[in-house]
């Protein structure tokens, strides 16, 4: 039996680290998945000019405070996660050359334009299954290839966020199948494309790539604690959420959605868009659709009406279904979608609004977009089986019944450090360590949809999919990813 007493620890526990990108934190289980303890600091982003950048030093000093706020004892093994995506140049000691570029960089978005109508883009895609976007690896190394090249030439590798915790707490040099699946893995071979470094112009830097351990790499702390290396949060996220059956999914409800379905299937034709994520059991993937809509949208909501957060639910059960005709398309963000469609122009329209509508029907249009846009990453990933939700959103219980209407089936909310949870999963299976993956993965709820409202918002999802295609051919008539977001009532 785990019993925690404040800083005192009696029996077997199990670490799990997450390394967020403005969050690091590190909890610990018992043997049936409970959490004992977590431990939590913020690290700062550097954002100017469309460039984001972290501290590296500052994120692993992160990790190293929360490990020891937990401490050793009692601890049989610990799992790494964290960000994916970005470049972290290190050198051959594992220090950084450079400040790390982060996955929200959008200083590579003209090579990403230029290689979509040169055909790279699409011909990246049909290697590897997965779709550029400007803070990926590829855009990223060959934006530094050309704008600042002794950054390379000072560096011994390109890391991913958690490989760079990994070899400054171990000294190993290594990455994962899931981190090197954006964009230069090979899903079938599970090895660095040669031509997707040729299509992107890397062939001369392929040197900077880490190692790709698989099944992952596993040393020690210096404590003398075992580590296991990976996958990154979106992966780890599903292990802790119970999704590894093909045709199951997970949405990830935070600033952005992220839709995730497991299968067994390599389809790399239809639209490029979203990712195909290696797992670490070969001829098993994740389809992911990383979208950039999310609760960013209802934050600029409720900051533009001066509505509080804690109000959202009380809100959201005064105004009916379809919020008395106001209606929101949620692609705010400034670099528009990149699931499950890439449309870098494309930006947010609010409609059917009169000087009868209510915050409460700004709110509700908003909430019932946001679900729209996950049903249609959902349905692009192939949904087939059963759908856990988990991320900040499912802290709203009417958001979360308003999601299962949208999307017409039960959704089983999993709460708590889902990333970190799968991060221990996924080390106790590759130490041999076998967790009982049912307690570790139960839902802290399932909530079922209405059959009323469900058939409603079928029609509602039908309407939503129609003005997204006129909206979409709006954008590419528009011109230029600058332009602002546009407002039409009526």
């Amino acid at each position: 039996m785990t019993r925690y007493t404040g800083t005192t620890y009696v029996g077997t526990r199990y670490v799990g680290i997450d390394v967020g990108t403005s969050l690091v934190k590190a909890a610990a289980f018992d043997e049936h998945g409970r959490t004992l303890a977590v431990e939590s600091r913020p690290v700062g982003l550097d954002i100017h000019d469309g460039h984001v950048e972290q501290d590296m030093d500052e994120v692993y000093g992160a990790v190293v405070e929360v490990l020891d706020a937990l401490g050793p004892d009692g601890v049989a093994f610990t799992g790494l996660t964290g960000q994916g995506d970005g470049v972290w140049l290190v050198d051959a000691a594992g220090r950084p050359v450079r400040r790390a570029i982060s996955w929200m960089d959008g200083r590579a978005h003209e090579l990403v334009d230029d290689w979509l109508v040169s055909g790279a883009f699409e011909e990246v895609y049909r290697r590897t299954g997965s779709a550029m976007f400007p803070g990926c690896p590829g855009p990223v190394l060959a934006w530094l290839d050309r704008c600042e090249p002794d950054s390379l030439d000072a560096a011994a590798t390109a890391l991913y966020c958690k490989d760079m915790v990994f070899q400054r707490l171990t000294g190993v040099r290594a990455t994962d199948v899931s981190d090197a699946s954006m964009p230069f893995l090979d899903p079938v071979t599970r090895a660095y494309s040669p031509e997707v470094l040729a299509a992107l112009g890397l062939s001369h830097r392929a040197g900077l790539l880490p190692p790709v351990s698989d099944p992952v790499a596993t040393a020690r702390l210096p404590s003398g604690v075992r580590v296991s290396n990976g996958p990154y949060d979106l992966p780890a996220a599903a292990l802790g959420a119970g999704v590894t059956r093909p045709g199951d999914g997970l949405l990830i409800v935070g600033t952005c959605l992220a839709a995730l379905v497991a299968t067994d299937r390599l389809d790399l034709t239809g639209e490029p868009a979203g990712l195909h994520i290696s797992t670490d059991r070969p001829g098993h993937w994740l389809r992911a659709m990383p979208a950039m809509v999310g609760t960013a949208a209802l934050d600029w909501v409720l900051h533009t009406t001066g509505v509080r957060l804690q109000q959202v639910d009380a809100l959201l059960e005064t105004t009916p279904p379809g919020a008395h005709g106001v209606r929101v398309l949620p692609y705010f963000a400034p670099s528009g979608e990149r699931a499950p469609f890439v449309e870098p122009r494309l930006r947010a329209e609010l409609t059917g609004v009169t000087l009868e509508s209510t915050p409460a029907d700004l709110i509700r249009a908003v909430c019932e977009g946001i679900a729209f846009a996950a049903r249609h990453c959902l349905e692009a990933a192939g949904l087939t089986g059963t759908l856990a939700l988990c991320g900040g959103g499912t802290r709203s219980p009417a958001w979360m019944r308003l999601f299962a209407d949208v999307l017409g089936r039960p959704v089983r909310i999993v709460e708590g450090e889902v990333g970190a949870r799968g991060a221990v999963l996924a080390a106790g299976a590759r130490f041999g360590v076998e967790l009982d993956t049912a307690s570790w993965t139960a839902p802290a709820s399932v909530v079922t949809p209405d059959a009323r409202r469900a058939a409603f918002y079928a029609k509602a999802y039908e309407d939503h999919l129609a003005r997204l295609a006129e909206a979409r051919t709006h954008a590419r008539a528009d011109g230029g990813p600058g332009a602002r977001t546009r407002t039409r009532t009526g």
